[in-house]
């Protein structure tokens, strides 16, 4: 095959890439690239995140460099408005990509902000170094999140499309080996040569990451941005029709996120109370964070090749569906962490196992729930509003974070104790998902929708027989 031009005969110092999938049965070149560029950006996010809340009780110093730690309500508070700021800013990426500079470019740039936020938190141990390195993080990752998911579908055709949801479960895979790798490594960095280290080897694999993709630019499938008529394509016509019909369920997802993400803020503050002792090693409370990717990097095959192809021969199991069961699964999680704190609570010191029995569950969920809903995001958003449709998916994680942080402002008393203590905490977001689950079974009942690929103009339109709880 020859290799196509790449200038334009006007502008010969322009690049031109390729703007369409090519016609082939195969996987797209440019996938190994984005593949790549998502694990080490999910290993710079989540090493983060993972030593946040314990950088926050434990390492924060005062204008004078000296220990100014937060409580554990603050820290809890902190870290569900950084998620939160993190997930409504892919809504400023989806714009910036459909309307002005295009997916590749505004990845592109909004990496090297990102970039900026890790050396702020390395270089500044203070609220404030903490303040504008998390901004700039939330920034950079919240606005190239649905960029990066809609960008791997960009290159696929007809002809491949079947290969694409095989993507999006390696896509995840990726997202969970770097994830798993830094949610060891990061906090052993942090207790060993501390704050500074810890939080400028993510900073480096962010760099990494952004290499990476600038090398896949002439691999990659080009979409052009719009222009202002992106505006009117996401809010009326059929692309408004898409996102009145996928709100209630993305309204309904974010409450799952603000249970999930708990694992990076009360959970690990339960599992400094826990017997972390493990044939003979004592794990630190921010490493058992790493059982949910290790999990992910079991279950995302063991689900797709096994028990989802089983479970379909007897009841068919549609991607609202899945949503829905991973829902109740949640529910079950947080129960037994309840019971876990109802123990540490009566005097008790259980082992860090039965935290790892609710990891376990809710890493089923999250199968179940967020994978699905990635796809499903993306096959239900017409072609033109791709990346807006994904970040409108991406605001259900951060209302989630916005109720979980609103709940924990709420409680919180001016002592530092709480309206919601011990065990009752965790049996009031049980009783919430349980309420969201129910909801959501009568919303799938009712949903229609169409699938879109992107060279094609719209598939058959897909009754409730095929995308809903009815099939």
């Amino acid at each position: 095959m020859s290799t196509p031009d790449t200038t334009t005969p006007d502008q010969p110092n322009t690049p031109k890439y390729r703007e369409q999938p090519e016609a082939t049965t195969g996987m797209p070149a440019g996938i190994p690239y984005i593949i790549g560029n998502e694990a080490a950006e999910r290993f710079s996010f989540y090493g983060m995140r993972s030593i946040l809340t314990v950088f926050m009780t434990t390492y924060l110093l005062n204008a004078s460099g000296e220990l100014d730690p937060m409580s554990d309500e603050d820290a809890k508070f902190w870290g569900h408005t950084f998620i939160m700021a993190a997930y409504f800013t892919p809504l400023l990426g989806a714009f910036l990509a459909d309307w002005l500079l295009g997916k590749y470019r505004t990845i592109l740039y909004l990496s090297v902000l990102y970039c900026l936020g890790h050396l702020a938190l390395a270089m500044n141990e203070t609220r404030f170094g903490l303040a504008i390195g998390l901004g700039l993080i939330a920034l950079g990752t919240g606005a190239i999140k649905p960029c990066v998911s809609a960008h791997v579908g960009d290159q696929f055709g007809t002809k491949n499309s079947h290969l694409l949801a095989k993507v999006f479960g390696w896509f995840y895979v990726a997202i969970n080996l770097g994830s798993f790798f830094s949610t060891l490594l990061t906090p052993w960095l942090l207790d060993r040569y501390g704050s500074q280290i810890a939080f400028g080897v993510p900073g480096v694999l962010m760099a990494i990451a952004t290499l990476l993709f600038w090398m896949g630019r002439k691999k990659f499938i080009h979409i052009p941005a719009r222009g202002p008529g992106v505006f009117k394509d996401a809010f009326t016509g059929i692309g408004g029709l898409a996102l009145l019909n996928l709100i209630p369920i993305y309204l309904l997802v974010a409450v799952f996120w603000s249970l999930f993400d708990q694992t990076a803020t009360s959970w690990v503050i339960q599992a400094e109370s826990m017997n972390r002792n493990v044939f003979g090693f004592e794990l630190l409370s921010s490493q058992i964070q790493a059982a949910n990717p290790f999990l992910i990097l079991i279950f995302v095959p063991l689900f797709s090749y096994v028990l989802y192809p089983a479970i379909d021969r007897v009841f068919p199991l549609t991607p609202l569906r899945k949503i829905s069961l991973g829902m109740f699964l949640t529910v079950s999680s947080f129960a037994i962490i309840a019971l876990i704190e109802q123990n540490i609570q009566d005097g008790g010191t259980p082992s860090i196992a039965w935290q790892v029995l609710a990891y376990t569950i809710l890493t089923a969920a999250e199968v179940m729930v967020s994978i699905t809903c990635l796809e499903f995001s993306y096959t239900q958003a017409p072609n033109s509003i791709k990346s807006i449709i994904m970040s409108f998916y991406l605001l259900s994680v951060a209302l989630g974070n916005f109720i979980a942080a609103g709940v924990n402002a709420i409680i919180s008393n001016p002592d530092g104790t709480s309206k919601l203590p011990g065990a009752t905490y965790y049996w009031f977001f049980a009783g919430l998902m349980l309420v969201a689950a129910c909801l959501f079974i009568f919303v799938a009942l009712i949903y229609r929708g169409k699938t879109y690929i992107q060279d094609d103009e719209t598939l058959d339109a897909e009754s409730t027989a095929e995308n809903s709880m009815t099939a």
